[in-house]
C-alpha cells in the first residue's frame, strides 16, 4: 500500500479556547496562530498557508470578536520553489457551513 502525502480534510476548529480571557488587542491575531498551530499539528508540516477568504472570516467582526468556531480545509500540497526548506506545506482554506451541529473530520477527494 502506498501512502499518499498529499491529502485534503476538513476540521472544525474552536477558536474560543485560544481566544478565551485574552485582552482585545490580542484575540484575532491569537485565533490565527490558533488556526496554524492546529494545521501544524494536524497535517505535520511547519509550514502552513492561510487563504485570504479564511483570513477575513476571522477578521469580519473585528479584532474584538472573532467567530467561536471555524470550519477549515486543510490541503498537504508540494512546494514548488527548489530553494524551500519543506518539501510540502497546508494550505488553510474557509468552508461555509449553515451549523456546525454533528460535523466531524472528513477526507475529501480532489478531482
Amino acid at each position: 500500500m502506498v501512502k499518499t502525502d498529499l491529502v485534503t480534510r476538513d476540521y472544525t476548529i474552536q477558536l474560543s479556547k485560544a481566544t478565551k480571557g485574552q485582552q482585545f488587542k490580542r484575540r484575532a491575531p491569537r485565533a490565527i496562530k490558533a488556526i496554524k498551530k492546529f494545521a501544524q499539528k494536524a497535517m505535520g508540516t511547519s509550514d502552513v498557508r492561510i487563504d485570504s477568504n479564511l483570513n477575513k472570516k476571522v477578521w469580519s467582526t473585528g479584532m474584538k470578536n472573532p467567530p467561536t468556531r471555524i470550519r477549515v480545509r486543510l490541503s498537504r500540497k508540494r512546494n514548488e520553489d527548489e530553494d524551500a526548506d519543506e518539501s510540502l506545506y497546508t494550505l488553510a482554506q474557509l468552508v461555509e457551513v449553515s451549523s456546525f451541529k454533528g460535523l466531524q473530520t472528513e477526507n475529501v477527494l480532489e478531482a
